[in-house]
């Protein structure tokens, strides 16, 4: 008997130890449990962290700046004519099968009055505009001006009340790793408001460096063109524009037009009509390991120099083939983005300040952006307007200098005695006397008939070229 009692003792105690070390030592650190049915993870209130990535999170208020910014986001709606494919009885019968297609986008108030910047994609080919407000106030809309380079528009309706509109901020001071509302009409589910941060900035999507595009992570999907990119002041400083997409809708990377180019291009179509573009006069490209190496620098970063333009700010400027651009004004250069991005913030008489590197010197120098006088002819390359004295040298009294040839027909043009420097005297039988004469006929050709080129080459001749 006494045998059995000990046992139930021992056992009783053993128990006793068990449970009192389970939960001194281990039940404390079993904050964390994974559901077996939904594998989710279930955080207790309790639970703490020194993470001050996510507390630093927590705090942020996104309210005031979706607030600021829901009511000035308009949904853009777009009525195109589109022609489909005929049948063989349209043919026969001489008729052609159109139809109205609707496209959606968004839009941005910039002024009390109805001014609305959006996508130049969003209103093109339009036949009809319409632009509803958050409170489902409908408006047509009127065209202002638009540019397909950096893909921005201007609108304007007309209101008989002040409306709600949102102020630019500074996209040059936005810095990566910076908290961004995405606020838009995605798949027309009006007044959608994502976060993000800032991924990247001076992004090219087209890798010929003629964009400048703020990366973020906030959710862009179709519908989004056009909305606004704000900042947790509720400022705008990006125009929402492309997603990269292999399905179409959003996977984790977007894409705005920065406010500082959206605004100079509204401000000039608003001032001149068109987009007042300046240039430095530099031709090159972005530093890397491969470039380095090929021209024994020490440098990875900025902008290399291989050649400068003639009659432009950079050759007066003293600027030489090898020099390196490493900032403009208070812009990092370190790829040709950089530079093409804050260019385009630039007009024709602003002058900047250039800093370089020049055979390992720092140098400073003052350049005054001019206006671009240069075109490149399909199949010939880049134009400009021809001087008294590169006339007088090819015995002609009108026509464009070709200052360098397209690299993929060059071969084939100086077989033919066709060289920089030779003189287009005429296009499509009509005498040029300047870029903006050749731009002119280049604008309203028949795009389904040939191009003909009339110019003197390098050994005196006229020749005429039949271009596609």
């Amino acid at each position: 008997m006494k045998k059995i009692v000990t046992l139930v003792l021992v056992s009783v105690l053993g128990g006793a130890i068990t449970l009192g070390a389970y939960k001194t030592f281990l039940e404390k650190e079993q904050n964390i449990a994974v559901g077996e049915q939904n594998h989710s993870l279930i955080i207790p209130t309790n639970y703490k962290t020194t993470n001050t990535n996510l507390t630093a999170a927590e705090s942020i208020d996104f309210t005031t700046a979706a607030e600021k910014t829901v009511h000035a986001v308009v949904h853009v709606k777009n009525v195109t004519i589109s022609t489909s494919q005929p049948t063989l009885q349209d043919l026969f019968m001489g008729r052609m099968q159109q139809r109205q297609q609707l496209g959606t986008g968004s839009g941005v108030i910039i002024s009390p009055d109805g001014y609305i910047v959006t996508n130049n994609h969003v209103i093109d080919g339009s036949q009809k505009l319409s632009v509803t407000l958050n409170d489902n106030k409908t408006y047509d809309a009127i065209i202002v001006g638009s540019d397909p380079k950096t893909d921005i528009a201007l609108l304007k309706i007309e209101s008989d009340e002040d409306l709600p509109y949102t102020t630019f901020g500074d996209s040059d001071s936005a810095k990566i790793g910076e908290w961004v509302l995405a606020v838009g009409n995605p798949f027309n589910l009006t007044s959608t408001v994502t976060a993000g941060i800032i991924s990247a900035k001076s992004r090219d999507l087209s890798g010929d460096s003629h964009q400048s595009f703020i990366q973020t992570d906030a959710a862009v999907n179709p519908g989004n063109s056009g909305g606004a990119l704000v900042n947790t002041n509720g400022e705008l400083i990006g125009i929402n524009t492309a997603i990269t997409s292999q399905t179409g809708s959003y996977i984790g990377y977007s894409f705005a037009v920065p406010s500082n180019i959206a605004k100079k291009v509204i401000q000039d179509i608003m001032e001149f009509g068109n987009v007042q573009n300046g240039i430095l006069g530099v031709v090159g490209g972005s530093l890397n390991s491969a470039y380095a190496e090929k021209f024994g620098l020490n440098e990875t970063e900025g902008f290399y120099v291989d050649d400068v333009e003639e009659d432009t700010g950079a050759e007066q400027a003293g600027i030489k083939s090898g020099d390196i651009i490493k900032k403009i004004d208070n812009i990092n250069i370190r790829k040709f983005s950089d530079l093409r991005g804050y260019l385009d913030t630039k007009r024709p008489n602003d002058v900047v300040t250039v800093n370089l590197l020049r055979n390992g010197v720092q140098k400073q120098v003052q350049v005054t952006l001019l206006k671009n006088n240069s075109f490149t002819l399909p199949n010939i390359g880049i134009i400009k307007n021809a001087k008294p004295a590169d006339l007088r040298k090819y015995k002609v009294k009108n026509g464009v200098k070709i200052t360098r040839l397209d690299s993929e027909y060059a071969e084939y043009l100086k077989r033919d005695g066709v060289d920089e420097g030779n003189i287009i005297t005429a296009i499509n039988n009509v005498e040029v006397n300047s870029v903006e004469d050749v731009q002119e006929i280049i604008k309203n050709r028949d795009p389904y008939q040939p191009l003909s080129v009339e110019l003197i080459n390098s050994r005196g001749e006229k020749n005429r070229y039949g271009l596609r």
